[in-house]
């Protein structure tokens, strides 16, 4: 099917479906008496009421009407590609692996080149607690049932009276999330968000996983490929989550290390539970009897082994199912797998310690299928099994821990304190200085403070995670157990800093080639500024002898994790300069590691929003710097992307194929000789320049704080009930200390989207004047050089989804008038100036070059401009009642302002 046949299905499709939610929708509120509302409702013909969105009740409805309209889209792309693939074109959509491995093939890559180069792809999305997600978990879950309904109307099957049924179902799905209501009643805490995370990862991935191999394994016969090439176990890209709920206490007082530990336990519980779950399904699969096949002697050895093994134990599994080999090593397994509610120390002697003794068994179990002549069982069985068992261990996800360099600072100096030295004094001296003394210190195997208990509050938090990460691994193994990120790296001394407080909790030990940290160190480079300092930083961490060590103790080759910070450089900088600094740093990091002899694995801290680092994932990769990308990649999903990306299943297993097969094809392009792509690259960094200069100028005007201040509901987002994290590091109200997501989230909501596309204009108008040829060459690169497409289109994306109207009335909000004007007019003429340079660049309008975003946008326009008056008016009503000291009607008001906020997140699709 071509583009434009998919996109007018598509587009058929969703007003069909849309349409008949909302129908469905209007007859709801009628049924529970809100007649009034019901007629108020958007996109179903004319509406003959207009809609009162001051009440309750009309903000929930408006936000729930757009949460219906984002369910359809997303049925609507999903049965697009269903479409496309049903008519044989499996390879026409764009990222995944039909498209993935024709573009290979095409590249010279024969497919047991591909089949070879799998086995080293390594994959793992990150689910962090950024507070981004504006609904309830209730409400998340049952949106998810409601999505089912709507799925599964789509099956042709079902006779009028089934149909009706269906709809009935949708009506009571509907009638739930009304009732519920969509406001959290108090700030969720981290066990909430670990609740939360641990849906995705213990019910949806595992289901998810058959669903990603299987596209996998079709596309590859399609291509023509050997089936047998991807079988059995270690034949397929690997796959791995990691998270950072209850790990991530940067700013976050909450996260104790007792949190940390209660983390472990539950992720350790879940995955437990998992494998317990697969092997009863399994069991009562794999009913063979020994009447129509006898045992390999294998399989027969291991069940009189592990029963004699066993005793009583053993001998209920082997008497279970007489006559049923299969099922009877089935039930030792699942005897020997430790019980997910007592996964603490004292399992019993012959329980499985490590996930390698259960992994090895469920191998022996394929193995003795493939014997009998029964490989579509080994692989439609027995195969999902082992692979949830290589995803996923006995821990389930990794939990990184992420702290503030300042912070570890701090808990250093009180550590000094504490050993009868000077940490005020350690604290004034300068970066090259600490370095010094922490290289000569780690050189020492004593710990500098043994038995200390005095120990200032930093200090004791530090050494009290750290020491629990230690005697975890010691009992469990270090697989559940990720990185210890340093954010705000600002110096290798904030590295080894880290080391320090790591010897004196026990988690470096001594190795043949000397101490060694048993976690690795990532530092995380954010700021514009931090990313050019990185490279020396990076160059200084690796000599360190006890990097080197922990290199080879750990991974046994070397290799450092890098995160980039794709909000804070943006946030700062501006989203072109921001992602340009990126790009840099990412090529001359790749450049250090390499002269050190050491592998870098890169950690993308991408947020939720484009103006955070997000984008088309496959446009992502392809934008990555040659070479950086050597078969490993790690990526933050934050917030409300989670449940956009991952709470449907076909939904989940699109965005997991896009990753998988993106990275595949782009570590093995970027093994191949550069494209000849860099000569602009002195052009674009004119531009980046231009444009933070631009950008830095608007943040450092007098006023500005004022007018971001009033002309956005910043001041309503800080009070929302969405994160248990803070949204000010250290609680300062300043701009530095605003985290990324708040800042956006604002400028989103009153639809400036400013930090997406401020300074363009004005860095291409002046490149267009001073060197037209240059420009000209940017605009014809502006299709074929794909870093630079990939800034473009972001760019343009921000500026598609802003609306300079809706800016005005909002600004509209600051009482200065002199302020309100003066930014306003530089901010229009820098709005219209981007508008017209990127069509320059790209080439033609938004409306013709993005039909599917524009139509997206336009079908939601009233709608939001509707709830934009609402807000202002509210949000006037509420400051006004502040300022007034009624803090009773202030409360009640702001409960609507929060409404109004999640109803436009809703319908833009995004938060911060």
């Amino acid at each position: 099917m071509s583009q434009d046949l998919s996109l007018g299905y598509s587009f058929d499709k969703l007003d069909r479906d849309l349409d008949y939610l909302m129908r469905c929708f209007r007859e709801t509120l009628a049924e529970l008496h809100e007649e009034a509302l019901s007629r108020a409702l958007p996109w179903i013909g004319e509406q003959s009421a207009a809609p009162d969105l001051g009440a309750e009740a009309g903000l929930q409805a408006f936000s729930l009407s757009f949460q219906l309209l984002n369910m359809v889209e997303e049925n609507a792309s999903a049965q697009a590609r269903r479409q496309v693939e049903r008519r044989g074109d499996s390879a026409a959509e764009p990222g995944l692996w039909g498209q993935r491995l024709g573009e290979l093939r095409e590249r010279g890559y024969a497919l047991a080149l591909i089949a070879a180069a799998l086995p080293a792809i390594w994959v793992e999305p990150v689910l962090t607690a950024h507070p981004t997600e504006a609904k309830r978990t209730s409400i998340l879950e049952q949106h998810r049932q409601l999505y089912l309904l709507l799925f599964k109307r789509e099956n042709q099957i079902w006779t009028p009276g089934e149909q009706d049924a269906i709809r009935e179902q949708i009506k009571a799905a509907l009638e739930k999330i009304w009732r519920t209501g969509e406001i959290r009643p108090e700030k969720p805490d981290v066990a909430s968000e670990r609740r939360g995370v641990l849906y995705f990862l213990r019910d949806v991935f595992p289901e998810v996983l058959p669903r990603l191999d299987g596209r996998l394994q079709q596309a590859w016969r399609d291509a023509g490929g050997d089936p047998t090439a991807l079988a059995g176990l270690g034949k397929m890209p690997r796959l791995t989550f990691g998270v950072w709920v209850g790990g991530d206490r940067d700013g976050h007082r909450q996260v104790t290390a007792k949190v940390t530990e209660e983390t472990l336990v539950a992720f350790r519980q879940a995955a437990l539970t998992v494998h317990d779950r697969n092997l009863l399904v399994l069991a009562q699969r794999l009913s063979l009897t020994s009447m129509r096949q006898e045992p390999p002697p294998a399989l027969a050895k291991a069940i009189r082994e592990s029963a004699d093994r066993m005793g009583e134990a053993g001998r209920r599994a082997v008497q279970r199912n007489p006559d049923q080999p299969w099922r009877q090593f089935l039930n030792l397994v699942r005897a020997k797998l430790p019980q997910p509610e007592a996964c603490t120390i004292g399992l019993d002697p012959y329980q499985y310690r490590r996930p390698a003794e259960f992994l090895a068994d469920l191998r022996l179990l394929y193995e003795s299928l493939i014997e009998i002549g029964a490989p579509r069982l080994a692989e439609q069985e027995a195969a999902p099994v082992m692979r949830a068992a290589e995803v996923f261990g006995f821990h389930l996800a990794a939990l990184d821990i992420r702290q503030n360099s300042a912070f570890h600072d701090r808990a250093l100096a009180q550590l000094l304190n504490a050993a009868g030295r000077s940490g005020a004094e350690y604290l004034a001296w300068p970066a090259d200085k600490r370095l010094a003394w922490l290289t000569r210190e780690l050189e020492m195997p004593r710990p500098l403070a043994p038995g200390a208990v005095d120990l200032g509050p930093e200090a004791k938090e530090t050494l009290d995670c750290f020491r629990l990460l230690a005697s975890h691994g010691e009992e469990y193994g270090y697989d559940g157990l990720g990185s210890l990120i340093v954010s705000m790296t600002r110096s290798a001394a904030d590295l080894l800093t880290v080391y320090l407080l790591a010897r004196e909790a026990g988690l470096v030990r001594p190795t043949p080639a000397g101490p060694a940290c048993r976690l690795p160190v990532t530092p995380l480079f954010e700021t514009v500024e931090d990313l050019q300092a990185a490279p020396a930083i990076l160059r200084e961490f690796l000599r360190c002898p006890l990097t080197k060590n922990s290199h080879v103790s750990l991974d046994g080759r070397p290799v450092q994790q890098v995160m980039l910070g794709y909000s804070d450089s943006a946030k700062a900088a501006g989203l072109l300069s921001g992602q340009w600094a990126l790009h840099q740093a990412q090529e001359t990091l790749h450049e250090v590691a390499r002269a050190e002899g050491v592998g870098l694995r890169f950690f993308h801290g991408r947020g939720g929003t484009i103006s955070r680092g997000a984008g088309p994932t496959h446009r992502f990769l392809e934008a990555l710097p040659h070479g950086s990308l050597g078969g490993a990649f790690r990526v933050t999903e934050q917030g409300e992307t989670i449940s956009q990306k991952y709470a449907n299943l076909n939904t989940a297993a699109y965005n997991l194929e896009l990753l998988l097969a993106g990275v595949t094809a782009t570590t093995l392009a970027h093994a191949q000789p550069p494209p000849d792509d860099g000569e602009l690259a002195g052009a674009v960094q004119e531009l980046a320049t231009r444009s933070q200069a631009a950008y830095a100028a608007l943040l450092d005007e007098p006023g500005f704080m004022t007018f971001f201040g009033e002309a956005t509901p910043i001041d309503a987002i800080e009070e929302a009930r969405i994160g248990s994290r803070p949204s000010r590091r250290t609680g300062q109200r300043t701009l530095g200390d605003l985290r990324a997501i708040p800042w956006v989230f604002s400028w989103h909501q009153a639809r400036f989207y400013l930090p997406g596309w401020w300074g363009v204009g004005t860095a291409l108008e002046e490149l267009s004047r001073r060197e037209p040829a240059v420009f000209a060459r940017l605009a014809e690169k502006s299709r074929t050089w794909p870093v630079w497409r990939y800034l473009l289109i972001n760019i343009e994306t921000n500026l598609m989804s802003a609306d300079l109207e809706v800016m005005q009335e909002y600004a509209a909000l600051v009482k200065d008038d002199e302020i309100r004007r003066g930014f306003m007019d530089k901010i229009a003429d820098e709005f219209r100036s981007a508008g017209r340079m990127l069509e320059r660049v790209l080439g033609g309008g938004f409306e013709a070059r993005r039909p599917r975003l524009w139509g997206t946008l336009v079908r939601r326009a009233p709608a939001l401009r509707a709830l934009h008056t609402t807000q202002i008016a509210l949000l006037t009503e509420w400051r006004g009642l502040l300022a007034a000291g009624d803090a009773a009607a202030a409360a009640e008001r702001l409960s609507r302002v929060q409404l109004s906020i999640n109803a436009i997140a809703s319908g833009l699709r995004t938060t911060g």
